[in-house]
């Protein structure tokens, strides 16, 4: 029996433009032997869709490409310790298929990848769940990540802006944590993960809002200015696209101007 052990890329692939794939990227793609695309359902079938048009791209054959559906994670309103035990069973549950993958679709010394949207290290949960795969022992593999263009990235470069301001820091939160976060005025919030519109809630007249949604797609939106004569217009840009796409991914950033 070979005692060669399998190697699991990270990939990041950007927000949604095909041409933010990287150099390295590129090449650790044509690396792989097996491709592993977690789908999210037809609602988001474009996202899917996309990754097998870089696979198709840029791939050397001969590869294969597995795909799998992701587990659905609980959406209802929750506290903050249900919302944290409510991520852990689902990590659990995808933890589970990653295993099973990286078990019965790959045999010693191949090579298996995961494109990841985004940046592996933002918000994205395959580095850890592979962490903990690692800590089972039951599968060994060694695992490479490379860096994507993430939509915060995007979103400054889409509105033509550096995410800081000159000597100041830059928050970046789910939007479960703005009201904490933005009792600290001393710097920039970055906004990602917002279900519920949270800069709504935001009271200020120096606020301005830089939003952004299907950043890198054919799709995108754009809106900027002051958030209190923004608010409802993005409010209804997002009701509008979420309805009409079924799914919506977006994020902004907060900065008080004036200072």
């Amino acid at each position: 029996m070979s005692t060669e052990q399998r190697t699991i890329l990270v990939v990041g692939i950007g927000a949604g433009d095909p041409d933010h794939l990287t150099l390295a990227a590129v090449k650790a793609m044509r690396r792989a032997d097996v491709f592993f695309i977690v789908g999210k359902g037809s609602d988001k079938s474009a996202l899917t869709d996309l990754r097998h048009r870089m696979i198709e791209e840029h791939a050397q054959a001969p590869y294969r490409v597995v795909e799998v559906d992701d587990p659905s994670p609980e959406r209802r309103p929750m506290d903050r310790s249900d919302y944290t035990s409510a991520v852990h069973d689902w990590r659990t549950r995808r933890a589970d298929i990653f295993e099973q993958l990286m078990r019965d679709e790959m045999t010693a010394g191949e090579t298996g990848a995961f494109l990841v949207w985004g940046d592996p290290s933002l918000y994205d949960s395959t580095l850890g769940i592979l962490s903990d795969i690692e800590r089972r022992g039951t599968v060994s593999a060694a695992v490479e990540v490379f860096p994507g263009i993430s939509s915060v990235s995007t979103l400054a470069a889409r509105h033509r802006i550096p995410l800081n301001q000159v000597g100041r820091p830059v928050h970046i939160t789910p939007a479960r944590r703005l009201p904490e976060v933005g009792q600290n005025d001393d710097g920039d919030i970055v906004v990602m993960l917002d279900a519920n519109e949270s800069f709504a809630q935001v009271d200020s007249d120096d606020v301005w809002i830089y939003w952004g949604a299907y950043l890198g797609t054919p799709d995108e939106l754009l809106i900027a200015g002051p958030l209190r004569e923004v608010s409802d217009r993005i409010r209804q840009v997002r009701a509008a696209a979420r309805a009409h796409h079924g799914w919506i991914m977006d994020t902004y950033l907060l900065r008080i101007v004036d200072r």
